[in-house]
């Protein structure tokens, strides 16, 4: 698993550096995020929100909108795992206001770099970006009121280590808000093994009750599917893929949330 993590690792930074440098979005002709939907407004974000941030910072690269349901109060602390180019930070930021804290972490450089930018262009100083991976995050324990994430653990190799760090950083009682896919079947070997398919976000996802297995393993309590949609596999990816491998399998968008529960010593 070591060296197999690390090879996912470095195909995901190494490709999703390649969209920074090109300024395109994930919207291949093929597999990608944005199979599944195309345009930002098509999984929740309004007009107001597109509007609302630096020029550059939203990349396309979502399958939801976790900030429009995590309820985010002035003066919160947030954590953004698999910020990219800062586009969930920069809506969260504005609902936390100039008290609150945003924190961005992604493994890419090129993200951080593009990330950096548009903080200073948009003039948002309570926004920051970190170098880092999602299954060693650099934060320390008890750091955010909330986290959030928008299709990103599906990349992760390693999902119960990534939950695991995001439920050691949340504080007692915070909460943590989620856009991923999931499954609904076994993926065939064509697009388990496509490097297209895995960068994007189809051959990383795992069943929907793995996913939430992994969540509960991790310590995490009140797990909600807030929202979801559904589309057949070879629907999004018959470039890839023979309609007999597929003619079971869907794919989900989800928005998840969950809490990090409160123990006696905490109260």
């Amino acid at each position: 698993m070591g060296k197999e993590s690390e090879k996912i690792k470095d195909l995901v930074k190494r490709e999703y550096g390649k969209i920074v440098q090109s300024s395109i979005s994930c919207c291949l002709p093929s597999a990608s995020c944005c199979s599944i939907v195309t345009l930002s407004e098509k999984i929740g974000y309004g007009e107001e929100e597109l509007k609302a941030v630096p020029e550059g910072a939203n990349l396309g690269l979502g399958c939801g909108n976790p900030v429009a349901l995590a309820a985010l109060k002035e003066g919160d602390t947030v954590v953004d795992l698999g910020s990219g180019a800062g586009f969930d930070c920069f809506l969260a930021a504005n609902a936390v206001g100039k008290k609150g804290r945003v924190i961005g972490i992604d493994m890419t450089p090129e993200m951080i770099e593009k990330a950096r930018e548009n903080a200073k262009k948009g003039g948002y100083d309570q926004v920051e970006f970190r170098l880092g991976e999602i299954e060693n995050l650099p934060l320390e324990d008890n750091t955010a009121d909330v986290i959030i994430s928008n299709c990103v653990i599906n990349l992760s190799p390693d999902k119960d280590q990534a939950f695991a760090e995001a439920f050691r950083v949340l504080k007692p009682g915070g909460r943590l808000f989620l856009s991923d896919i999931v499954l609904n079947g076994k993926l065939p070997p064509s697009i388990k093994d496509s490097i297209e398919a895995y960068i994007g976000c189809i051959a990383g996802a795992v069943e929907r009750d793995d996913y939430l297995a992994s969540m509960k393993k991790a310590g995490f309590q009140h797990i909600q599917i807030l929202k979801e949609s559904t589309y057949p596999l070879q629907e999004l990816l018959s470039p890839l893929i023979k309609e007999t491998e597929s003619a079971e399998i869907k794919v989900t968008s989800v928005i998840i949330s969950a809490q990090k529960p409160i123990s006696d010593s905490d109260r």
